[in-house]
Parts: structure tokens; sequence; C-alpha cells
């Protein structure tokens, strides 16, 4: 599969406004950027969908020319978000160089599907933004069809998803999805989208470095030449002398080892990991087969699978142990429910059975 970011150096780093606001604005975003020579295509959102009416939805079909104008003058490809046809109409006879689908289109099969059909034969670059809830399966069926659309220039944005938890992100990162993704499709780069996952300037860098450490293909950051007075998403805009320094300062490490000691040094940890690896299934096997003897006993006696007390007293008394063993609480806690869950399942078939 090619990708919309096949032919840029990486890390690919895409930048611009939340929201082109004026020609002014993006002409002097465009020429702020440019001059760094660290940004690779100017992003800027012409159409914003917004959670209720009455809110800036962007400056619509206008704001497509001084996109590409500032693109052509600055000698930096363009890209904005579409959400139905008739935007992708607009963009492509504006000369718009790549297209985004954004969360909130990509959560859609319909929506998806419309745009699918209107740059059927265009082939266009598209980036396709992860769905907003976490739902691997919704961002595979929108890569699958624009994919059937004949559209082989392919990249995905990871831009986080809604949570009813309050965290310090605006959008919970849930780093284990994009990471499926990439099994799923090891040629297709992921890009990440920091802006919207921390919702604040002050987490920008962390979440940059941290897509980069795991290999993503490069960063789309939101960038304003005054974001305190931004008409939309104000927090999580960053000044481009402040993208400068943040990219300045970020790592870029080798996806492939070369020195033939270190790779002989990774070998060996890989080992000791594979090892210990089998140690926990083992063990996890062998707890089963006392479940397994548990719920067989439960269903002799006429015993409900769900003991409260006991798994109240599990979680405890596991959860001290994992601390004791300076292990991550929220990851005890969540290894410890899987399991219970799994038990659960496998006395309910043998009281079944």
């Amino acid at each position: 599969m090619k990708t919309a970011t096949s032919n840029l150096k990486k890390p690919i780093i895409i930048a611009g406004p939340c929201s082109a606001e004026t020609e002014e604005q993006v002409f002097n975003t465009a020429k702020a950027l440019a001059n760094s020579n660290k940004v690779n295509m100017l992003r800027a959102g012409i159409w914003k969908p917004r959670t209720r009416p009455g809110n800036f939805e962007g400056v619509g079909e206008k704001g497509l020319k001084w996109l590409v104008d500032a693109g052509k003058a600055h000698n930096l490809p363009t890209t904005t978000e579409v959400a139905n046809a008739k935007h992708v109409e607009l963009a492509l006879k504006a000369g718009v160089d790549v297209l985004w689908i954004g969360a909130r289109t990509t959560v859609n099969p319909f929506s998806v599907q419309e745009i699918a059909d209107a740059v059927k034969g265009s082939n266009i670059p598209i980036m396709i933004k992860n769905p907003i809830n976490p739902d691997l399966q919704l961002w595979v069926g929108a890569i699958e069809r624009i994919a059937d659309a004949g559209i082989n220039d392919i990249t995905a944005i990871h831009r986080g998803f809604s949570s009813f938890e309050k965290t310090k992100f605006r959008n919970e990162p849930k780093w284990g999805i994009p990471i499926e993704l990439m099994h799923l499709f090891p040629d297709l780069p992921i890009i990440c989208d920091p802006s919207h996952i921390g919702g604040t300037r002050d987490l920008i860098e962390p979440l940059s470095q941290k897509a980069l450490d795991m290999n993503m293909a490069g960063l789309m950051i939101e960038t304003h030449l005054t974001p305190d007075e931004a008409w939309s998403d104000a927090k999580q805009q960053i000044t481009p002398t402040r993208l400068i320094q943040l990219l300045d300062r970020l790592v870029v490490r080798e996806k492939d080892l070369i020195n033939p000691l270190i790779i002989s040094e990774l070998d060996s940890l890989r080992s000791e990991i594979d090892d210990v690896d089998e140690k926990i299934l083992n063990a996890i096997s062998d707890r089963f087969k006392v479940i397994t003897k548990i719920g067989e006993f439960k269903k002799e006696n006429n015993t409900t699978i769900l003991q409260p007390d006991r798994w109240f007293e599990i979680l405890k008394t596991r959860g001290l142990i994992g601390s004791q063993l300076k292990l991550n609480d929220p990851f005890v806690d969540q290894l410890l429910k899987l399991i219970h869950k799994e038990s659960v399942l496998l006395q309910t078939k043998i009281m079944n059975s």
C-alpha cells in the first residue's frame, strides 16, 4: 500500500491552525512554518464539526483558496478535513493535495462510504483519523472502504478516543489500538495527533515523543500565530516558534539495529522475556485448572458462581502484592479483572454443562 506520506522524510510533520480564520492568518502561518524547514505539510480546518451549534464552524469554501495559495506560495503540500461528498468535490476543485477524514466521520460507515464514492477515480491521498470511540474495527472499516474506492495512498492518524472518565487527556491515547492497527497493516504509516489527544499545550511534547518512540511515522500538530486568540481549540495550539523548539527537542530513534553487539544483547534479553512469558502462561493455565475444580465443586453443591466477598479479598490482597512488587496499580487491577472475567465464564460453562 502506498501512502499519503510515502514521499516525505520521516518523521513527517504536519502543522497549521485548527481552523483557517483569515487569509492573512493562513499565509503568515505557512510562511513561518516554511521558514523553519521542519514542516512537510500545511494543515487547516475549513469546515469544523462542532458538538453544539452556535460555535465557530469554519469559514467554508473561501478558506480552500487561502490554504492552497498559501501552500503554493511557500512550497508546502496542503491538507484539510472533509466530512461529506460536497467537501470532497470542493477540495478537489480547489487543488488541496491531501484530504483527511476526521474522527467524527470515521465513526459513521455511511459517511465514510459517501466520501469513498466521491474520491473514486481521483487517486487523491487520504489520511484517516481513528473513530471517536475505541473501536478498532470501525477504523479498519474506514481504511478498507477508502482502499476499495481505488485509493492506495492512505495514512492513518491516531488522535485518541473519547472517554466518560475524566483524565488529564482530552482524548485517551489507548496506545494498544494503534499498535494493533500496525499489526493488521504493517505497511500502513500511522501518524499521531498529540494536539487532540492532549487538549493542552503542555502535553503535546511528551505525547509526541511517545509517538516517535512507538515508531509512528510522524506528527500532526495544531499551530497558530496567536493561540490564545484562536477561534477554535485555543488551548491545544502552539506558536510556530514553540513548535520549532519542540521538534528540536524530540529524539528520533532508530527502527532497525545495525551494531552486532547491540543486536546480540537485545536478543539475549528477548530470550529472557520468552522464558518469563512461558512461565506466566503455564501459571495461568494452572490457575484455570483450579478454577475448573472450583466450578465443578460449586455445581455439585448448588453454589452461586459469583462470591463477592472472595472477589474483593482477591482484589485487595493481590493488589498489595502487586504494590510490594512495584507493579503499576491500574495494570494489576485490570489484569485481575480480566482473569476474573474469564474465570466466571469458565464456571458458567461448567454450570450449564
